[in-house]
């Protein structure tokens, strides 16, 4: 891997203003290619608005839903990359067939566009989830993986990802400030605080970071980073989505699991680290992959008859 600059955005998407959120990409990509990135990585379903999707019927989401990569807004995304010289990662609802995916594509100035179904989808019982990995070389030097919000929260998953050479992996969210009955586990964020942050910033402020948003990340995404040997780049959503709060707290991490950059803005930030190629060579998570002892490890492909379809697990009574 080369030494690379990448941008991470946090945004506020409008639901189902396609051409809104691709004016608020445009601006955002302008201003990372001025900071002089070379990746800018935007969150999941942005282009679309992800929680009003599970009130959509099958009508209105092929209605909002366009194919990858032939569709208006991937054709967006690669001119924007041609034009800026970006690699540019946005999220939406792909059409493919029948199939409806949350679907991340990557868009690269070489005219590449490679995407990833998130594998764990539950927004809506009108879209599948995905069955593929997605790993691949970026015209950067760099090799880029992809995992989507909940995609990260199943280990498995980035260890997959790390061990098919991911250097960097690209992690659009939308999340934070999740409805949730378990005192342990996030939970909703009044919209009143939201709406009256810049009366009373300090309060909306203190609920981004607090146990609701970015004390909850803490506990489990720097290990991500830090365990695989990769460069993190956590994208999320911020402000209104539906009737929920999202969190934001856009931030990169190195493979050690430090922050190089981050935001706590209650609003559309950005924020530009610099990625040291160094960093791999020898990082523990690469070492602890390197130890690895495959033939002790047939139960993890096993079912145990304990596994739950995603839509259940995410929508139990605890509201995990």
């Amino acid at each position: 891997m080369k030494d690379v600059r990448a941008a991470s955005i946090q945004l506020e998407a409008r639901p189902g203003d396609k051409p809104a959120n691709l004016e608020r990409v445009r601006d955002f990509v302008s201003r990372a290619a001025e900071a002089g990135a070379s990746i800018a990585v935007f969150p999941e379903c942005c282009l679309t608005g992800y929680w009003h999707l599970r009130h959509l019927d099958r009508e209105a989401l092929v209605a909002l839903a366009e194919p990858v990569p032939d569709g208006p807004c991937c054709q967006e995304l690669l001119r924007l990359s041609r034009e800026s010289g970006l690699t540019i990662g946005a999220g939406l609802v792909e059409s493919d067939g029948e199939a409806l995916y949350n679907t991340y594509a990557v868009a690269m100035p070489d005219g590449g566009l490679r995407r990833h179904r998130k594998l764990h989808t539950f927004v809506s019982a009108h879209m599948e989830s995905g069955s593929e990995y997605t790993v691949f070389d970026a015209p950067h030097g760099c090799r880029l993986g992809v995992l989507t919000c909940y995609d990260n929260n199943i280990g498995e998953n980035v260890r997959i990802t790390a061990m098919a050479g991911a250097e960097i992996l690209l992690a659009p969210h939308q999340t934070g400030g999740c409805a949730s009955n378990d005192p342990h586990t996030m939970g909703r964020i009044d919209r009143a605080l939201w709406d009256a942050r810049y009366e009373r910033p300090q309060a909306i402020h203190d609920e981004l970071v607090g146990s609701k948003g970015r004390g909850w990340l803490m506990r489990w995404l720097p290990s991500r980073a830090h365990d695989n040997g990769v460069f993190l780049i956590f994208s999320n959503g911020v402000g209104v989505d539906d009737d929920e709060v999202r969190t934001g707290n856009a931030m990169i991490l190195d493979p050690y699991g430090r922050i190089l950059a981050e935001t706590s803005r209650a609003g559309d930030d950005m924020i530009v680290a610099d990625l040291d190629a160094s960093l791999l060579d020898g990082c523990l998570g690469r070492r602890w992959i390197q130890a690895r002892r495959p033939e002790l490890y047939a139960p993890l492909a096993r079912p145990t008859g304990g596994e739950r379809d995603i839509r259940d697990v995410r929508f139990d009574e605890k509201g995990v």
